[in-house]
């Protein structure tokens, strides 16, 4: 078959890299893809011996062997393609290049900080890394521009599974590299902990994490390694919940939303509840469709063990039961079901999967519905509705709060041209509930009260599949201009996202040149590992002066005392035993049951906190028979510092009297 003669949809499919007459210089463009990468390598290696940190030395090596290879290679690719001047080209191949430097970045951080490579070897694989990206990425980039929209053309699909792919290999790469963040060290201190039930979570965060870290050691990798097969599990049912409602196109622009939007992405490498709860919302919207729309009986078993396993992650998935019989309520067909014994029998399911969290409850005082529910209903009232638009227009983008309203609720007849126009309204009003009825929960709470960034997060789980439809051929009849402009603001939106997640994990693991970490390492998690050594070496002083094991007493909510638990030595089997602020009448969380007043009336305490006013308060003062003085310590990495801390010595700590 001659290319005149070749269907043109196999021809899209196939990106070449310029045009079929480079093959016949396919040896001298191999020959130039060598010469940049040996270039890259001698100038790290000499950048290395004159001792420059590893995270500049790799981005100057790259940055000049990738002028080089442009110069010797890629400019004639992009002049024999006939696109000199086509600044859309220029701009996709500036992407990938970055794409290419954040991900070598990563892994020469793996193996040199963690493998123990020596930089000189480590950068060989690294660069071979970076040209796994950047060879097909530069041919993609020359392949015609459609490709670059997601559902377009034929193309897109290599597109589609290049992204996905790509966030897997990023989230692994990185998974070990940058510091656990203080949720994280909590839940691992949850797990060492081991209990049906916690303060302010379900267990099942515990409990993966004590897999995790039972199989495999504790370490930054094992304790986040869940989040991954989470992220895993939540596209397997995304891209199956889509393909349902619409087609396999849909299904995989789905699959790529669902783990490229913001809180999606952090999701599947922070381990945190939302990892675990955002799988089983998606398992239980996908059995929820096959049992309340394509009537599948069988569903309800699914149903019911998503929606125990997501009780047991987060409380929050309950209001998936109200949208579902709320749902009922509205759809005709669907009003059988509520007649029916296997919606009852999959919520007894789902009951029972939850069970060890209501005994806990029961034997202490409710205080974990109480603390989700009551307490956080109570105090002084006020407007916040703006933090629930603010927290959608950072877990969607603008984009896909746009996409949202575009699609899922400016739906027309005749919108899907593949089903009737009874069976497409019914996947429609699926959607639309299963968003609409829990947002609409939490709106009426953010109307008298506080909210959290986090509550609706995976509410809109359930409105991917309609922005995925609407980014395809057939979605292309959803009505509206602005449905148009947003297909096309779709392509950079996702591009951006990708580079700045690259970019931002690259900083926590080996810093970006000029750029400061901050302060606020609650956010910016650098400087934990630093703070957990300075502070072990002074309780160790402590414990040589004294003759005892000091307590170490982090002046916060939790953050300091789970951080300092997990980094204050290189076995954090063998960590020391840490506590929160409880012991001076403020907020220590569940440090308030791990480590009870009562049981340390005369111990020694080392008191560390951000600032120093605390040390001298008042309440602290009266708890103890002395104190040695105020002192500082000071945070630094690649010889920049980072923040200081404060910390004290209590010795003969008092329970009582209670603080006026």
């Amino acid at each position: 078959m001659t290319e005149a003669t070749e269907p043109k949809a196999l021809r899209e499919e196939i990106p070449v890299y310029g045009n079929a007459s480079l093959l016949r210089h396919a040896g001298r463009i191999n020959l130039a893809t060598a010469v940049a990468a040996l270039a890259d390598a001698a100038i790290f290696i000499a950048a290395t011996a004159e001792r420059v940190h590893l995270g500049p030395a790799h981005i100057l090596s790259f940055v000049l062997a990738t002028a080089l290879n442009y110069q010797l290679n890629v400019r004639i690719a992009v002049t024999t393609a006939g696109r000199a001047r086509d600044l859309r080209l220029y701009g996709h191949l500036i992407v990938v290049s970055l794409l290419a430097l954040f991900l070598r970045g990563g892994v020469l951080a793996l193996l040199t900080n963690n493998w123990g490579w020596p930089p000189s070897v480590a950068i060989f694989l690294a660069i071979g890394v970076a040209l796994g990206v950047t060879l097909p990425g530069y041919a993609f980039c020359l392949a015609s521009p459609s490709a670059w929209r997601l559902g377009a053309g034929a193309p897109w699909r290599v597109l589609a599974l290049g992204i996905v792919i790509y966030v897997f290999v990023l989230r692994l790469v990185y998974l070990g590299l940058a510091e656990l963040s203080p949720e994280e060290t909590y839940y691992w201190n949850y797990s060492r902990h081991l209990d049906i039930g916690y303060l302010d979570h379900p267990p099942m965060i515990a409990w993966l994490i004590r897999l995790s870290t039972s199989i495999l050691g504790t370490s930054q990798f094992s304790v986040r390694i869940g989040a991954l097969f989470c992220a895993a599990a939540t596209a397997f049912f995304t891209y199956r919940l889509t393909r349902n409602l619409f087609d396999a196109s849909s299904a995989l622009t789905a699959t790529v939303l669902s783990q490229v939007l913001p809180f999606f992405f952090a999701a599947g490498i922070v381990m945190t509840p939302d990892a675990l709860l955002g799988a089983a919302w998606t398992g239980a919207l996908y059995f929820g469709e096959r049992a309340v729309v394509a009537g599948r009986a069988r569903a309800w078993w699914g149903v019911g063990l998503c929606m125990g396993i997501g009780l047991l992650s987060k409380y929050s998935i309950g209001l998936l039961a109200l949208a579902a019989v709320w749902y009922m309520f509205l759809d005709q067909q669907s009003r059988r079901w509520l007649r029916d014994w296997r919606p009852y029998a999959a919520a007894l399911m789902a009951l029972a999967i939850f069970s060890p969290v209501i005994v806990w409850n029961a034997h202490n005082e409710w205080m974990s519905f109480a603390f989700q529910t009551s307490r956080r209903l109570s105090g002084e009232s006020h407007f916040a509705l703006y933090k629930l638009i603010l927290a959608a227009l950072v877990i969607l983008t603008p984009t896909g709060c746009l996409a949202v309203a575009a699609a899922l609720f400016e739906w027309r007849q005749g919108a899907h041209a593949h089903d009737d126009v009874a069976d497409a309204r019914r996947k429609w009003r699926f959607m639309q509930v299963a968003v609409a009825v829990p947002l609409a929960v939490f709106a009426a709470v953010s109307l008298r009260h506080d909210v959290k960034f986090d509550w609706t997060a995976e509410v809109w789980l359930a409105a991917v599949p309609a922005m995925a439809f609407a980014m395809t051929p057939s979605g292309a009849e959803l009505p509206g201009a602005l449905a148009a402009k947003i297909r096309s603001a779709w392509t950079p939106t996702l591009l951006v996202l990708l580079v700045v997640y690259a970019a931002g994990l690259h900083f926590l693991a080996l810093g970006l040149p000029g750029i400061a970490y901050g302060r606020q390492m609650q956010l910016v998690p650098v400087g934990w590992h630093e703070l957990g050594r300075q502070v072990n070496k002074i309780a160790q002083e402590v414990k040589s002066a004294t003759g005892t094991e000091p307590l170490i007493v982090g002046m916060d909510r939790y953050a300091i005392a789970s951080e300092v638990a997990f980094y204050a030595t290189d076995d954090p089997a063998t960590a020391p035993e840490t506590s929160g602020a409880h012991l001076f009448e403020w907020t220590g969380l569940m440090y308030a049951r791990w480590v009870p007043v009562e049981l340390q009336a005369g111990r020694t305490l080392l008191l560390v906190t951000w600032k120093p006013e605390d040390l001298t308060d008042r309440c602290v003062e009266s708890r103890a028979e002395r104190f040695g003085p105020v002192n500082v310590g000071v945070l630094m990495r690649d010889g920049t510092v980072i923040r200081r801390y404060y910390y004290r010595v209590a010795y003969g700590y008092r329970s009582s009297p209670p603080c006026a």
